[in-house]
């Protein structure tokens, strides 16, 4: 049951992966809105029907439940064929949502009022739509402040788990030395990707200046840590990765620079060494003709399949990675530092929890799909405003051609000093103590 479980979601996150940065690149900005928009739908109602139906024993709720979970993997599909064929891209069309609604020329389009307002491009279609865009941008500064409010509960987290380890956990020496060589490799990493976000072109007067603040902000506040007693190592270290982390996501797509792919030389005459073995041209020859004798409809889903691979960024899937993790982590520490003690590790969060926070917890975990498929649609949206199409153009222009808003790194930069401010708070209001609240019960035998 747990195999199957754990293949059931890593289809559902490939699939959600791999789906909606095509449908954006593939029919436009609209398509992809209401691609995500009608999965985000789906699993909010597949949630809320196994919040409500009745407990495990009755069998209305395993055939209602399960017979819904069953259809997800042919209503993703046909999802996209919809959202393809009912929304395209439409260059003169370059107005909101709230214009294209009710504009004047509404009545000459509609015959009716149903068509009006059910219709293509009716009333409830751009409402909807332009709801979710509206949703999903306003989102985007909760979205950047909870990354940085769970990374710092994970820095915390494993600066405790350290600070154990050195002082009750057994041989202190070893851990003490394998930890600080671990945060010397953290913090000459961070320094390495941190030249590398000064050799971009397009940092300007005003981005140096905020990098400067910023990383001399962090040493401080890092050395503060180390030299008072409160923090430790690792917790500096891990918090100086993630400071640069940020940074880097602002400035880059992890893609290398137009010039670096325009310098590389020209290409040389054949080498001079001899070709592979006979044998190993032989069986590649073979290979070679057996793929070229396949059916067609394979043929066109290889195609397809490259294709997809080839709208898929990897700064978003970075990002989205590492907000899944944090956001995975978090639920894992809060009840650890509720129960003060390992054992809270091992519990996940639920709605028949006493207290509030793990409530709150417990129904975030049971709409997690719809929160996923928002946080990844949010992503590609920044990722969109803040680059060009087919790598030409001004950043942003291909996104804000079809109606999109084109914003920069501002929420970033909020989330660095929001989480630099956080942990400085930590600091001052924090007392020198052996034992925190994840590992004051822990036992040392």
């Amino acid at each position: 049951m747990l195999l199957f479980r754990v293949i059931s979601s890593v289809v559902f996150l490939t699939s959600v992966i791999f789906s909606v940065p095509l449908a954006f690149d593939v029919g436009g900005r609209t398509c992809g809105l209401a691609y995500s928009l009608s999965l985000a739908a789906f699993y909010f109602v597949y949630s809320i029907l196994r919040i409500i139906t009745p407990p495990d024993h009755s069998r209305f709720r395993w055939a209602l439940v399960k017979s819904v979970g069953w259809t997800q993997w042919i209503l993703l599909p046909s999802l996209l064929i919809w959202s393809l064929n009912r929304f395209s891209i439409d260059s003169d069309n370059s107005s909101g949502w709230v214009e294209e609604s009710f504009g004047k020329r509404r009545s000459h389009q509609h015959a009716g009022f149903r068509e009006w307002v059910f219709g293509r491009g009716g009333l409830l279609e751009m409402t909807a739509v332009g709801g979710w865009d509206k949703l999903l941008r306003w989102s985007t500064p909760v979205f950047q402040l909870c990354e940085g409010f769970c990374s710092l509960l994970v820095i915390q987290a494993a600066g405790q788990i350290s600070r154990w380890l050195v002082n009750k956990g057994g041989r202190s020496d070893s851990w003490m030395i394998g930890l600080l060589v671990m945060s010397a490799s953290v913090i000459s990493s961070s320094v390495y990707f941190l030249w590398r976000i000064t050799r971009f072109p397009e940092i300007g007067n005003g981005d140096a200046t905020l990098i400067g603040v910023t990383i001399t902000c962090a040493v401080f506040l890092c050395a503060w840590g180390i030299g008072s007693g409160r923090g430790n190592p690792v917790e500096s270290s891990l918090l100086f990765a993630y400071i640069v982390l940020c940074m880097y996501q602002i400035f880059t797509d992890y893609l290398p620079s137009d010039s670096a792919s325009t310098s590389a030389p020209p290409t040389s005459s054949p080498a001079d060494f001899p070709p592979f073995p006979p044998i190993v041209m032989a069986s590649y020859t073979t290979l070679v003709h057996i793929l070229s004798t396949l059916p067609s409809t394979i043929h066109s889903a290889f195609a397809f399949a490259s294709a997809a691979l080839a709208t898929i960024t990897p700064s978003v899937i970075i990002s989205l990675a590492y907000r899944l993790f944090v956001l995975y982590a978090s639920t894992r520490i809060i009840p650890a530092v509720r129960e003060s003690g390992a054992r809270g590790l091992e519990q996940e969060a639920s709605l028949e929890d006493s207290d509030g926070a793990g409530r709150l917890l417990g129904l975030l975990s049971w709409f997690s799909p719809s929160i996923l498929v928002s946080v990844y649609t949010s992503l590609l949206m920044q990722h969109f405003a803040s680059s060009s199409a087919n790598g030409s153009g001004a950043p942003g222009e291909w996104w804000r051609s079809q109606g999109g808003d084109v914003g920069g790194g501002v929420w970033r930069w909020v989330n660095v000093g929001a989480t630099m401010a956080l942990y400085a708070l930590e600091l001052y209001l924090g007392k020198e103590d052996m034992d925190g609240d994840l590992t004051g019960n822990w036992k040392a035998d």
